[in-house]
């Protein structure tokens, strides 16, 4: 049987991380706890390493716990050690096995350290991203988060106005009118017949730029009518309360989408998008004009940073 040792790491958020150390049979080498710190990293190396043969590689093996893996990750990948990040599944399986009713820190860390003997099979060694590849896939996650909590702010908008008006004009998409309305008004029933058809419709028209008017304010306006017939004054409505949750609700949606396409865009560096000046005059109603292509800092087109990336990732499998 080839030497080899095993860690766990049972990764703390506010606390320090629970080590143990396991010989390929099993046998404990050590305890320890360290921090997220270069010091105490090498100290747990070390202490792993103690009594090994000199050109032995550590597998290492961690949960992801919020951000706590990625310290310990490029440590130990730096350092030329294996490193698998497995789920938190995988090893409740094993850890309900060998407590039964007991949980610990030290329960869960040798739970994973026996993980590589139990199921090796089930590992696959984790790889960091790198240069490119990493700035990529930040984006990516970072576009997918906004793009969720838009959505989140979306529903959470129609249901505030669904509850203020119950027959909601919002049955689709929320357009730049509609989003205008909430924040002028609220949704509250009688601010909207409060504004009158006439200045309902400007403010449309202005924030459509024309390509809605009479026929969607006249929408606002018979909701607010049906919801003033069915709720009346009820005191369970709170109008005022619930109406000036809306505004807010529209701000968070309108930043997040605005945090989205930047993040999409690449914002200012590495990736930039370069358009022509504004050509606009005031008043004119002129055709934006089209982005030029998105450029790295090289400048190299986005397209052909994807390609090598490719040729990359099918070179290391």
């Amino acid at each position: 049987m080839s030497p080899r040792r095993l860690v766990g790491i049972d990764l703390g958020i506010a606390s320090a991380h629970t080590v143990r150390v396991l010989r390929e049979d099993g046998s404990e080498v050590c305890r320890r706890r360290c921090w997220p710190r270069r010091d105490s990293l090498q100290e747990i190396e070390a202490a792993a390493l103690a009594g090994a043969p000199p050109d032995l590689c550590l597998e290492v093996v961690i949960e992801p716990t919020g951000p706590a893996w990625l310290p310990i990750a490029v440590f130990f990948t730096g350092r030329g050690h294996t490193v698998y990040r497995v789920s938190s599944a995988q090893a409740a399986d094993l850890r309900r096995f060998l407590s039964r009713h007991a949980k610990s820190n030290g329960i869960d860390a040798q739970t994973l350290a026996r993980l590589p003997l139990v199921d090796p099979d089930g590992l696959r060694p984790l790889r960091l991203s790198d240069g490119d590849a990493a700035s990529l896939d930040r984006r990516v996650r970072a576009t997918d988060r906004l793009t969720r909590l838009a959505a989140e702010h979306k529903r959470r908008l129609k249901d505030l106005v669904r509850q203020l008006l119950p027959m909601t004009p919002l049955q689709g998409d929320l357009g730049k009118a509609d989003l205008a309305v909430l924040e002028r008004t609220g949704a509250h029933p009688r601010r909207l017949l409060a504004m009158g058809r006439a200045r309902l419709t400007r403010l449309i028209s202005r924030a459509s730029s024309g390509l809605l008017g009479e026929g969607r304010a006249q929408t606002w306006l018979d909701a607010a009518h049906l919801a003033l017939e069915l709720y009346g004054d009820h005191p369970a409505l709170a109008f005022d309360d619930r109406a000036a949750e809306v505004p807010d609700e529209v701000r968070q949606r309108r930043r997040s989408k605005k945090g989205s396409k930047s993040t999409k865009q690449g914002g200012k560096a590495p990736h930039q998008v370069h358009q022509g000046p504004a050509t606009r005059a005031r008043g004119a109603h002129t055709r934006r004009p089209s982005p030029e292509p998105i450029l790295t800092s090289d400048p190299t087109p986005i397209k052909q940073v994807l390609n090598d990336l490719k040729e990359r990732i099918n070179v290391r499998s």
